[in-house]
């Protein structure tokens, strides 16, 4: 039996990178049966999709409010998957905004995680987690230059992450690399894993804990050839000053939790800028102004 993808997004803003993404589905070798673009405070999201959405695909777009800390990401990714399960899906497909998938995405994560003749699942089987590879675009005058290009001559794989043969599917060592950009799983595993962590508002470490969480539970995670997203080129301050609030909160959290800070290299930062320092006694840290977040 054929699964029913979804493929769930999230997005405030970008609205050239979210058609972007919608142009890429619509070339999909296997289109998704749904679509869910969860709007961050943005009602423009709305008219994006309907304006470029993929014919094949049921479409829905739920909003959520932003927070006085910062978007919500990981409850916007919760929103979408809960919409997705609602409307059927059983495998859903995460992307960032800013992702063009390659036309092989849905059809290769579909392969791995739920072929046409499964080995039956059994009670106590270890959630998988399937991550495709995530190549990086140069600038351009206008996102839209991306649509129509060869966007795998352009792009530059990611320098810490594995370089895969199309159709290589190999665990990954490290859960520590997991992150949000582009993955999949079942909708039974999603349910078992609990989605993200609504605790973490706005920008840094919830796709960490997620990775963390999926080791907790015993599950796996597959980096998986032939299922490439393109990351189109946005400008990106290092480090995200405009996150320096969230950031910090949500390494304190995430350390409360795990025993180790994520983001160092970003928390170092701002402490050589003068902007965070780390309590010696009691190890968290806290920022030391207002940083826009």
């Amino acid at each position: 039996m054929t699964a029913r993808t979804a493929v769930v997004t999230i997005a405030h803003g970008r609205h050239e990178h979210l058609a972007g993404l919608l142009w890429g589905l619509r070339g999909q070798v296997r289109a998704p049966a749904v679509f869910v673009a969860v709007a961050m405070d943005d009602p423009e999201v709305a008219s994006v999709v309907d304006r470029c959405r993929p014919p094949e695909a049921q479409v829905l777009v739920p909003s959520l409010p932003s927070t006085p800390e910062g978007l919500p990401l990981a409850a916007a990714r919760n929103t979408g998957a809960s919409a997705a399960i609602a409307a059927g899906a059983d495998l859903l497909v995460f992307l960032d905004v800013d992702c063009i998938p390659s036309p092989g995405l849905v059809r290769q994560y579909a392969e791995v995680l739920a072929p046409a003749d499964p080995t039956p699942r059994h009670t106590g089987d270890r959630p998988t987690v399937a991550a495709g590879e995530v190549a990086y675009l140069p600038a351009v005058g206008h996102p839209r230059d991306y649509r129509g290009a060869d966007l795998a001559a352009m792009a530059r794989p990611h320098p810490a992450r594995p370089r895969l043969a199309p159709d290589e599917v190999r665990p990954a060592d490290d859960l520590r690399l997991f992150w949000s950009l582009s993955f999949a799983l079942r909708a039974d595993d999603w349910e078992a894993l609990g989605g993200f962590d609504e605790g973490y508002v706005g920008y840094g470490a919830e796709d960490t804990d997620f990775g963390q969480r999926l080791g907790a539970a015993h599950g796996r995670l597959l980096w998986v050839g032939g299922a490439t997203a393109y990351h189109q080129h946005h400008p990106s301050p290092s480090p995200p000053l405009q996150h320096l609030a969230s950031i910090v909160d949500n390494a304190n959290r995430f350390q409360r939790r795990w025993g180790w800070f994520p983001m160092e290299g970003w928390l170092e930062q701002f402490q050589e800028l003068g902007l965070a320092e780390q309590d010696p006694r009691g190890g968290e840290w806290r920022a030391l102004t207002h940083a826009i977040r």
